[in-house]
Protein backbone atom coordinates (compact mmCIF):
# COMPACT_ATOMS: atom_id res chain seq x y z
CA UNK A 1 0.00 0.00 0.00
CA UNK A 2 1.56 3.34 -1.20
CA UNK A 3 0.76 6.58 0.81
CA UNK A 4 0.85 9.78 -1.25
CA UNK A 5 2.92 12.43 0.25
CA UNK A 6 -0.48 14.31 0.71
CA UNK A 7 -1.69 11.71 3.41
CA UNK A 8 1.38 11.69 4.72
CA UNK A 9 1.48 15.19 5.56
CA UNK A 10 -2.19 14.92 7.27
CA UNK A 11 -1.05 12.55 9.30
CA UNK A 12 2.02 14.34 10.24
CA UNK A 13 0.27 17.49 10.61
CA UNK A 14 -2.19 15.57 13.05
CA UNK A 15 0.09 13.97 15.25
CA UNK A 16 2.17 17.11 15.74
CA UNK A 17 -0.97 18.95 16.68
CA UNK A 18 -1.63 16.40 19.25
CA UNK A 19 2.14 15.94 20.14
CA UNK A 20 1.09 17.07 24.17
CA UNK A 21 -1.43 14.72 24.49
CA UNK A 22 1.16 12.40 26.20
CA UNK A 23 2.42 14.75 28.18
CA UNK A 24 -1.06 16.31 29.32
CA UNK A 25 -2.18 12.90 30.97
CA UNK A 26 1.32 12.94 32.85
CA UNK A 27 0.31 16.31 34.37
CA UNK A 28 -3.32 14.99 35.41
CA UNK A 29 -1.48 11.29 36.78
CA UNK A 30 0.50 13.79 38.84
CA UNK A 31 -1.92 15.64 39.76
CA UNK A 32 -4.47 12.68 41.26
CA UNK A 33 -1.51 11.33 42.88
CA UNK A 34 -0.75 14.84 44.56
CA UNK A 35 -4.47 14.76 45.84
CA UNK A 36 -4.74 10.88 47.02
CA UNK A 37 -1.61 11.49 49.03
CA UNK A 38 -3.45 14.30 50.95
CA UNK A 39 -5.93 11.72 52.02
CA UNK A 40 -9.47 13.40 51.26
CA UNK A 41 -11.93 11.92 53.16
CA UNK A 42 -15.63 12.22 54.63
CA UNK A 43 -15.53 12.07 58.42
CA UNK A 44 -18.96 12.54 60.67
CA UNK A 45 -19.31 12.33 64.05
CA UNK A 46 -22.64 10.89 65.59
CA UNK A 47 -23.37 11.50 69.18
CA UNK A 48 -25.86 9.69 71.06
CA UNK A 49 -27.70 10.37 74.01
CA UNK A 50 -28.72 7.06 76.74
CA UNK A 51 -29.94 7.77 79.97
CA UNK A 52 -33.41 7.94 82.66
CA UNK A 53 -34.63 10.88 81.73
CA UNK A 54 -37.47 13.09 84.40
CA UNK A 55 -41.16 13.48 83.32
CA UNK A 56 -41.78 17.35 83.28
CA UNK A 57 -45.02 18.66 82.52
CA UNK A 58 -44.67 22.81 82.35
CA UNK A 59 -47.75 24.51 83.79
CA UNK A 60 -48.46 27.78 82.35
CA UNK A 61 -50.98 30.53 83.64
CA UNK A 62 -52.33 32.48 80.38
CA UNK A 63 -55.33 34.26 82.12
CA UNK A 64 -55.56 38.50 80.73
CA UNK A 65 -53.22 39.42 83.60
CA UNK A 66 -50.76 37.76 82.15
CA UNK A 67 -50.53 40.31 79.67
CA UNK A 68 -49.09 42.75 82.16
CA UNK A 69 -45.58 44.45 81.23
CA UNK A 70 -44.23 44.26 84.43
CA UNK A 71 -42.13 41.54 82.62
CA UNK A 72 -40.40 42.74 78.77
CA UNK A 73 -42.63 42.19 76.61
CA UNK A 74 -44.77 40.99 79.08
CA UNK A 75 -45.46 38.27 81.66
CA UNK A 76 -46.53 35.52 78.99
CA UNK A 77 -43.63 36.14 76.40
CA UNK A 78 -41.09 36.26 78.90
CA UNK A 79 -42.62 32.65 80.55
CA UNK A 80 -42.40 31.06 76.85
CA UNK A 81 -38.58 32.26 76.34
CA UNK A 82 -37.68 30.74 79.49
CA UNK A 83 -39.73 27.53 78.60
CA UNK A 84 -38.10 27.10 75.25
CA UNK A 85 -34.90 27.32 76.42
CA UNK A 86 -35.84 24.92 79.28
CA UNK A 87 -36.82 22.66 76.98
CA UNK A 88 -33.44 22.50 74.84
CA UNK A 89 -31.66 21.86 77.96
CA UNK A 90 -33.13 18.60 78.99
CA UNK A 91 -31.66 16.00 77.01
CA UNK A 92 -33.89 12.71 77.69
CA UNK A 93 -36.75 14.35 79.17
CA UNK A 94 -40.29 13.64 78.50
CA UNK A 95 -41.89 17.08 78.53
CA UNK A 96 -45.65 17.99 78.57
CA UNK A 97 -47.63 21.60 78.05
CA UNK A 98 -50.49 22.26 80.03
CA UNK A 99 -51.83 25.42 79.69
CA UNK A 100 -54.79 27.27 82.56
CA UNK A 101 -56.76 30.54 82.98
CA UNK A 102 -60.26 30.12 84.08
CA UNK A 103 -60.04 26.21 82.72
CA UNK A 104 -57.26 23.94 82.26
CA UNK A 105 -55.93 22.86 78.68
CA UNK A 106 -52.61 20.06 77.85
CA UNK A 107 -51.37 22.10 74.40
CA UNK A 108 -49.08 19.28 74.31
CA UNK A 109 -48.93 15.63 75.77
CA UNK A 110 -45.52 14.21 77.04
CA UNK A 111 -43.09 13.65 75.05
CA UNK A 112 -39.27 14.01 74.29
CA UNK A 113 -39.89 15.83 70.35
CA UNK A 114 -38.14 19.09 71.22
CA UNK A 115 -39.56 20.89 67.70
CA UNK A 116 -43.02 19.58 68.86
CA UNK A 117 -42.67 20.82 72.53
CA UNK A 118 -41.08 24.71 71.07
CA UNK A 119 -44.16 24.74 68.87
CA UNK A 120 -46.13 24.07 70.99
CA UNK A 121 -45.13 26.55 73.57
CA UNK A 122 -44.82 29.39 70.97
CA UNK A 123 -48.24 29.14 69.91
CA UNK A 124 -49.75 29.44 73.34
CA UNK A 125 -51.49 33.12 73.83
CA UNK A 126 -53.89 35.24 75.60
CA UNK A 127 -57.71 34.35 74.68
CA UNK A 128 -57.09 30.68 74.36
CA UNK A 129 -59.33 29.38 77.40
CA UNK A 130 -62.34 31.14 79.04
CA UNK A 131 -60.16 34.11 81.68
CA UNK A 132 -59.54 33.26 85.32
CA UNK A 133 -57.18 31.79 87.27
CA UNK A 134 -57.79 28.42 87.74
CA UNK A 135 -54.72 26.64 89.65
CA UNK A 136 -56.34 24.09 90.88
CA UNK A 137 -57.65 23.01 87.33
CA UNK A 138 -54.11 23.08 86.18
CA UNK A 139 -52.30 21.68 88.52
CA UNK A 140 -54.98 18.56 88.59
CA UNK A 141 -54.58 18.28 84.35
CA UNK A 142 -50.77 18.26 84.81
CA UNK A 143 -50.93 15.73 87.40
CA UNK A 144 -52.84 13.85 85.25
CA UNK A 145 -50.68 14.22 82.37
CA UNK A 146 -48.39 12.27 84.91
CA UNK A 147 -50.18 9.95 86.69
CA UNK A 148 -49.63 6.67 84.50
CA UNK A 149 -45.70 7.75 84.49
CA UNK A 150 -43.34 4.80 84.68
CA UNK A 151 -40.46 7.45 85.85
CA UNK A 152 -38.50 7.05 89.04
CA UNK A 153 -39.06 11.29 89.09
CA UNK A 154 -42.53 12.88 87.75
CA UNK A 155 -42.32 16.69 87.99
CA UNK A 156 -44.78 19.94 87.51
CA UNK A 157 -43.71 23.26 87.13
CA UNK A 158 -46.40 25.57 88.04
CA UNK A 159 -46.03 29.32 86.98
CA UNK A 160 -49.16 31.81 87.85
CA UNK A 161 -49.70 35.63 88.47
CA UNK A 162 -52.65 35.68 90.31
CA UNK A 163 -54.79 33.83 93.12
CA UNK A 164 -56.77 31.12 92.31
CA UNK A 165 -60.50 32.23 91.32
CA UNK A 166 -62.09 29.42 89.64
CA UNK A 167 -61.93 25.83 87.90
CA UNK A 168 -64.15 22.83 89.19
CA UNK A 169 -60.57 21.68 91.31
CA UNK A 170 -59.70 23.59 94.77
CA UNK A 171 -55.96 23.76 94.22
CA UNK A 172 -55.48 22.03 97.81
CA UNK A 173 -57.14 18.99 96.22
CA UNK A 174 -55.29 18.76 93.39
CA UNK A 175 -51.94 18.96 95.75
CA UNK A 176 -53.36 16.19 97.61
CA UNK A 177 -53.36 14.15 94.15
CA UNK A 178 -49.98 15.46 93.30
CA UNK A 179 -48.91 14.17 96.44
CA UNK A 180 -50.88 10.44 96.00
CA UNK A 181 -49.04 10.12 92.57
CA UNK A 182 -45.21 11.27 93.99
CA UNK A 183 -45.26 14.30 91.99
CA UNK A 184 -43.12 17.33 93.07
CA UNK A 185 -44.83 20.12 92.28
CA UNK A 186 -42.11 23.95 91.69
CA UNK A 187 -44.42 26.35 91.70
CA UNK A 188 -43.56 30.30 90.61
CA UNK A 189 -45.23 33.32 91.04
CA UNK A 190 -44.82 35.89 88.52
CA UNK A 191 -45.51 39.79 88.72
CA UNK A 192 -43.65 42.60 90.22
CA UNK A 193 -44.67 44.48 93.45
CA UNK A 194 -47.52 46.91 94.19
CA UNK A 195 -49.63 47.75 90.70
CA UNK A 196 -48.41 46.66 86.99
CA UNK A 197 -49.08 48.42 83.37
CA UNK A 198 -51.71 46.04 82.05
CA UNK A 199 -53.71 46.67 78.30
CA UNK A 200 -57.41 46.54 79.03
CA UNK A 201 -60.02 47.06 76.38
CA UNK A 202 -62.22 50.13 76.54
CA UNK A 203 -65.18 51.76 74.40
CA UNK A 204 -62.00 53.88 73.26
CA UNK A 205 -59.56 51.09 72.01
CA UNK A 206 -56.70 49.40 74.14
CA UNK A 207 -55.31 51.51 77.18
CA UNK A 208 -52.84 50.73 79.08
CA UNK A 209 -54.10 50.82 83.17
CA UNK A 210 -51.99 50.01 85.96
CA UNK A 211 -53.52 46.93 87.81
CA UNK A 212 -52.77 45.48 91.13
CA UNK A 213 -50.31 42.31 91.54
CA UNK A 214 -52.14 39.48 93.56
CA UNK A 215 -50.07 36.46 93.88
CA UNK A 216 -50.97 33.59 96.37
CA UNK A 217 -48.28 33.07 97.56
CA UNK A 218 -49.33 31.12 100.98
CA UNK A 219 -51.25 28.39 98.54
CA UNK A 220 -47.84 28.10 96.32
CA UNK A 221 -45.77 27.84 99.55
CA UNK A 222 -48.11 25.04 100.04
CA UNK A 223 -48.49 23.46 97.00
CA UNK A 224 -44.39 23.30 96.54
CA UNK A 225 -43.80 22.74 100.30
CA UNK A 226 -45.81 19.37 101.24
CA UNK A 227 -45.13 18.12 97.44
CA UNK A 228 -41.77 18.13 97.98
CA UNK A 229 -40.79 21.27 95.45
CA UNK A 230 -40.15 24.83 96.05
CA UNK A 231 -41.64 27.97 95.76
CA UNK A 232 -40.15 30.81 93.42
CA UNK A 233 -40.85 34.47 92.85
CA UNK A 234 -39.95 36.28 89.55
CA UNK A 235 -40.41 39.92 89.41
CA UNK A 236 -38.05 40.56 86.36
CA UNK A 237 -36.98 38.48 83.08
CA UNK A 238 -33.67 37.88 85.01
CA UNK A 239 -35.05 36.20 87.87
CA UNK A 240 -37.48 33.97 86.09
CA UNK A 241 -34.40 32.80 83.67
CA UNK A 242 -32.27 32.00 86.81
CA UNK A 243 -35.36 30.53 88.46
CA UNK A 244 -35.77 27.84 85.92
CA UNK A 245 -31.66 27.54 85.95
CA UNK A 246 -32.09 26.46 89.42
CA UNK A 247 -34.74 23.97 88.74
CA UNK A 248 -33.01 22.51 85.91
CA UNK A 249 -30.28 22.39 88.22
CA UNK A 250 -32.39 20.39 91.25
CA UNK A 251 -34.12 18.32 88.56
CA UNK A 252 -30.82 16.50 86.99
CA UNK A 253 -31.27 13.79 84.50
CA UNK A 254 -28.90 10.82 84.59
CA UNK A 255 -27.39 11.20 80.92
CA UNK A 256 -24.74 9.17 79.25
CA UNK A 257 -23.53 10.95 75.97
CA UNK A 258 -21.73 8.16 73.43
CA UNK A 259 -19.65 9.53 70.63
CA UNK A 260 -18.79 7.60 67.63
CA UNK A 261 -17.01 9.07 64.56
CA UNK A 262 -17.38 7.55 61.04
CA UNK A 263 -14.13 8.21 58.52
CA UNK A 264 -14.53 7.19 54.95
CA UNK A 265 -11.17 7.65 52.88
CA UNK A 266 -12.34 9.21 49.43
CA UNK A 267 -8.47 8.80 48.34
CA UNK A 268 -9.11 5.86 45.89
CA UNK A 269 -10.70 7.31 43.04
CA UNK A 270 -7.51 9.47 42.97
CA UNK A 271 -5.61 6.64 42.44
CA UNK A 272 -7.74 4.78 40.03
CA UNK A 273 -7.40 7.97 37.69
CA UNK A 274 -3.04 7.95 38.57
CA UNK A 275 -2.93 4.82 37.11
CA UNK A 276 -5.64 5.16 33.94
CA UNK A 277 -3.73 8.53 32.98
CA UNK A 278 -0.56 6.62 33.23
CA UNK A 279 -1.42 3.73 31.22
CA UNK A 280 -2.87 6.11 28.45
CA UNK A 281 0.80 8.29 28.35
CA UNK A 282 1.68 5.08 27.91
CA UNK A 283 0.21 3.51 25.78
CA UNK A 284 0.39 6.75 23.28
CA UNK A 285 3.88 7.12 23.59
CA UNK A 286 4.73 3.97 22.60
CA UNK A 287 1.73 3.69 19.72
CA UNK A 288 0.72 6.95 17.79
CA UNK A 289 3.13 8.81 19.36
CA UNK A 290 6.34 6.36 18.60
CA UNK A 291 9.31 8.07 17.64
CA UNK A 292 11.03 5.88 15.22
CA UNK A 293 14.85 6.07 14.97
Amino acid sequence: MIISDASAKGLGSWKTALRHIPFLFRLLAISSIIVALARPQNVSEEKNAEGEGVDIVLCIDVSGSMTAQDLTPNRLEAAKRVAIDFVERRVTDRIGIVIFSGESFTQCPLTTDKRVLITAIQNIRNGLLEDGTAIGAGLGTSVDRLRSSKSKSKVVILLTDGENNGGLIDPKTAKEIAKAFAVKVYTIGVGTDGYAPQPQNTPMGVVMQNAKVSIDEKLLNEIAGETGGKYFRAKDNEGLAGIYTEIDQLEKSKVEISSSTRVVEKFFPFIALALLFIFLEVVLRFTVFKKFP
